[in-house]
Parts: structure tokens; sequence; C-alpha cells
């Protein structure tokens, strides 16, 4: 499980350091650094139970919302038949930032579940 929190813990780091300069990066750059620590910590057996709850929570809730939204998920798998969200770096289409989000914050909760799992063993 080390391993894979150092993995997870670069991999967040990058996905922080690539949302600097987005217009929310504000929100991005805190919900990616909250993971990147908690991995990193993680990776050295420093288990935090209640956090990874309260984090999974708000991000399952926000995925939920992603799901729901205008031009968001549903409407990516529904009205856009599922077209190719990573084709590019640019977001031309309204549906690619909040299908993007979305996963993000379910690799993000898979993580932070696996930690939460690892702290009751």
């Amino acid at each position: 499980m080390t391993i894979l929190n150092i993995i997870f813990f670069i991999a967040f780091l990058w996905f922080t350091w690539v949302n600097i300069n987005d217009v929310d990066a504000w929100l991005w750059v805190s919900i990616y650094l909250s993971a990147t620590i908690l991995c990193g910590l993680a990776a050295f057996h420093y288990y935090y139970p209640m956090i990874y709850i309260i984090a999974i929570s708000l991000y399952l809730l926000y995925a939920i919302i992603l799901f729901f939204v205008k031009d968001g998920v549903l409407e990516w798998i529904t009205k856009y038949r599922m077209q190719n969200i990573a084709a590019t770096m640019q977001a031309k289409k309204p549906y690619i930032e909040q299908t993007r989000e979305f996963f993000g914050l379910l690799i993000i909760s898979g993580a932070l579940l696996l930690n939460l799992w690892m702290s009751y063993q």
C-alpha cells in the first residue's frame, strides 16, 4: 500500500500543479492538495480515518452534483453520447470540464477509501 500511496501522492501533486492556472484554481488546488497530503502521510503509515470520511463524503457529494448539473456527466452520456473528453487539454465543449472534474473526484475518493480501509487494518 505504501507504493500505491506514493503513486497517488505524485499523481495528485501533478494534478495540483496543472490546476494552478485554472479559473477555479482555489477549489481544485485545495481538493488535489488535500489528497496529496493525505496520501503522502499514508505512505508513512499516518492514517486519519475521520478526515477520510469527511473528505470522501464532500467529494462524492460534489461528484453527484457534477453528474446532474447542466452539461454535466449525465448529459455527456445521453446528449453527447460519451464523446472523447481526453483528446485535448482545452475544454472547448461545455461537458468536458464537468466530466473530467467528476472522474477526478472519483479517483480521489477511491484513493482515500483505500486509506480509510487500511486505517482499520
